[in-house]
């Protein structure tokens, strides 16, 4: 069957699940689950991988609550479709990962149905903790995508881009020792772990107005004692740093630990950091794949704005940056929330279950499928893919 035939079916397979879909989704929408502990919602994609009759892995690739599915020809191009499903503290699908993992799931079951006429392979990969703890990297380390020639997820958004601005990122925690003592009766012999914190909290913010442009940092304080008549014997933060790329957070990593070991100086306390051992690398897009990618979906209806459109300072991080830098990727961000919804917001959680996340959610699994059938089905586009990658710099089009 040509090409456009079997376009057609792949979204005609969509719709034919858009009520099992939409299910889903709101399941998820409806369970929030925080990084690494995404029981439910794993379960319930492997659920529905099983009743298609796929197979499945789960606690894949080093993770309890990762998933894969492969199918399709062995020795054939094979096409990464990746899900994400874990939800924000506090405020739960602030970031729509429901639509993201079900439009994941539809895309790899339209695919499915294609049977032996698939022209390729497909691996669906679950991803936990993409929030917070690199749930791709570490899956990668266990050689997920080994074998796989191209990766694409679509992430929600207020309007369609063919990418998104995405820099690189480490986390820290930092911990501070001091000596408790009684605040009023004998201060002296307190050493204050909170004066410690503060101290670099306050050097950090006098140096962030330094920064060069792209460069951030922004962090809490999860811990500055227990009474307010006790010397704090404990104080701690967490923090993030982001870059344009791995080489600006070796130099912001360095500054931000000497104003850590500058507040435990001023104070005479103790202090312990703690980097993450996952970073998050930039994202290389792949362009000749997002081109694929917003044309499919531009045949849905779908009207792209521009990256020049977005205010200059609009960035984020993820883990799908690291995948970008192992295979070629792309991240095209799809409308499904209101007009100036922030990400990481409670209106966003709310707009993550809306008539408009829900066309957004069956528009991304379609977009994705017929992009992956062009990757399998045309050489030219797999060798401009290739070529994109070898000599991409993630920041051309």
């Amino acid at each position: 069957m040509a090409l456009d035939g079997l376009k057609k079916e792949v979204c005609d397979a969509v719709d034919g699940m858009r009520e099992s879909l939409i299910a889903v989704s709101a399941e998820i929408h409806a369970n929030p689950e925080l990084s690494f502990q995404e029981v439910k919602a794993s379960r319930l994609l492997a659920k529905k991988l099983t009743q298609a009759g796929l197979p499945v892995t789960t606690h894949a690739f080093g993770l309890e609550t990762a998933l894969a599915s492969d199918f399709g020809p062995s020795n054939v191009p094979c096409v990464a479709i990746v899900a994400e499903y874990d939800a924000l503290p506090g405020i739960g699908h602030a970031c729509g990962h429901n639509i993201i993992g079900t439009a994941a799931l539809g895309a790899a079951l339209a695919l499915a149905s294609l049977r032996d006429r698939l022209p390729g392979r497909i691996r669906l990969l679950g991803t936990p903790a993409e929030e917070q703890g690199g749930g791709k990297e570490i899956m990668a380390r266990h050689g997920a995508f080994d074998g796989v020639d191209c990766a694409m997820m679509v992430h929600p958004a207020t309007e369609d881009l063919p990418t998104y601005p995405i820099l690189a990122r480490a986390a820290v925690a930092v911990t501070y020792r001091g000596r408790a003592s009684h605040a009023s009766a004998e201060p002296e012999s307190g050493i204050n772990a909170l004066d410690a914190m503060v101290a670099a909290y306050q050097a950090i913010a006098a140096w962030r107005q330094h920064m060069p442009p792209g460069h951030r940092i922004h962090g809490i304080i999860t811990d500055g004692g227990q009474a307010p008549n006790v010397v704090p014997e404990r104080a701690a933060g967490a923090f993030a740093i982001r870059a344009p790329n791995r080489g600006g957070l070796k130099l912001l990593r360095n500054r931000l630990d000497a104003c850590f070991r500058a507040g435990a100086l001023a104070a005479g306390c103790e202090v312990v950091i703690d980097w993450d051992d996952v970073e998050y690398l930039e994202l290389i897009t792949n362009w000749p794949l997002a081109r694929a990618y917003q044309a499919n979906a531009e045949a849905l209806g779908r009207r792209f704005k521009s990256l020049e459109d977005l205010p200059a300072n609009r960035a984020a991080s993820t883990d799908m940056g690291n995948v970008s830098h192992r295979v070629p990727s792309i991240h095209p961000m799809i409308a499904a929330v209101g007009p100036g919804v922030a990400f990481h917001s409670v209106e966003f959680a709310k707009d993550a279950a809306s008539e408009t996340a829900i066309r957004a959610m069956i528009d991304g699994a379609k977009a994705m499928a017929m992009t992956a059938l062009d990757y399998l089905s045309d050489d030219r586009l797999r060798a401009d893919v290739k070529n994109g990658f070898a000599g991409s710099t993630g920041s051309g089009s």
